[in-house]
């Protein structure tokens, strides 16, 4: 597996009016190609509850909810000294147009604003990936602090995800091709 290129962590925005509790968004999109078909990668990812199995970080995953295709779940995140449990809305899309994609935005929480998505397109490697992360926490210190260590972060929980797919469904059937990865 070759690790995605995380590009130093984006500018700091500042909002007139809110003083020291100016915005901090930290956004990251990725785009790789793996050797598993979508529908595969979207039930894995789909998952939550499985998460703490093999997502570095994630101590504790549940669903509170399910409606349909809509899901209110909670995660619990530590590391170091830093334990966060935070609620969001999944929203899956198994039948989207475009392929699979499941979209994500925090309800509860420490996070300002914590939007995601994951699309899954068929390609004739298997699946191009697209994830987009867009956070901003409401502690300052904890969003200088996550922005430190984000990229590498991100490099384990994608490839958690990855080694996890080859775990559940053997060996990637194509060779990945070099992702591409952009943090701002």
């Amino acid at each position: 597996m070759i690790s995605p290129v995380c590009a130093p962590p984006g500018k700091h925005r500042w909002q007139p009016g809110r003083g020291l509790e100016r915005s901090l968004i930290t956004r990251h999109a990725e785009r790789r190609f793996v050797g598993h078909a979508p529908e595969q990668l979207f039930d894995l990812v789909a998952d939550v509850r499985r998460y703490p199995e093999f997502l570095p970080w994630c101590q504790a995953a549940r669903v509170r909810r399910r409606e349909g295709l809509v899901e209110i779940a909670e995660l619990a995140i530590g590391f170091g000294p830093f334990h966060e449990k935070f609620v969001s809305r999944v929203e899956l899309a198994p039948e989207h147009a475009d392929g699979p994609r499941i979209d994500t935005t925090g309800l509860e929480g420490p996070f300002r604003r914590l939007v995601s998505r994951w699309t899954f397109q068929p390609h004739p490697e298997g699946t191009l990936i697209d994830f987009a992360l867009e956070f901003d926490f409401r502690s300052v210190l904890l969003q200088q602090t996550v922005r430190l260590l984000f990229a590498e972060a991100v490099r384990r929980m994608v490839s958690a995800f990855e080694a996890r797919a080859t775990e559940l469904y053997g060996k990637p059937t194509a060779r990945p091709a070099t992702p591409a990865s952009r943090a701002r």
